[in-house]
């Protein structure tokens, strides 16, 4: 059982962001898996991923995602718990928590590639 021991898991990575945290639970070169805590009344940038592909499942609240192809007004969907959400590249999407919302995220490994259209706490692109 010697060997084994380097084979298991780290704590999570927590990472806090204005809108809640997040705990990083798994990241390797080819995937990562997150959990988003959105405290209620808090909202994600308006954003798209140029190569990062993700899909989200609600845990628990109701999640406001707005999405658009493009330029397109964007479309509001509520998820509650146990609904899951695929974002391709390039879709524009924004998470909103009116009540508190906590979320799973498995995706592709490239967490640094956030387009920021629009941010409600000054953050740049």
């Amino acid at each position: 059982m010697s060997d084994l021991r380097r084979f298991r898991a780290r704590s999570p990575r927590r990472v806090d962001k204005p809108w809640g945290y997040e705990l990083i639970w798994a990241e390797c070169d080819r995937y990562a898996g997150k959990l988003l805590h959105i405290d209620g009344g808090q909202a994600l940038s308006y954003q798209y991923h140029e190569v990062k592909e993700e899909t989200i499942y609600v845990l628990s609240g109701t999640l406001r995602l707005f999405c658009a192809e493009g330029d397109e007004t964007p479309e509001l969907l509520e998820l509650g718990p146990g609904e899951a959400f695929h974002v391709k590249p390039g879709l524009r999407h924004r998470f909103e928590a009116g009540e508190t919302v906590e979320l799973l995220e498995v995706s592709s490994p490239e967490l640094d590639d956030v387009v920021r259209l629009e941010d409600r706490y000054g953050r740049a692109g």
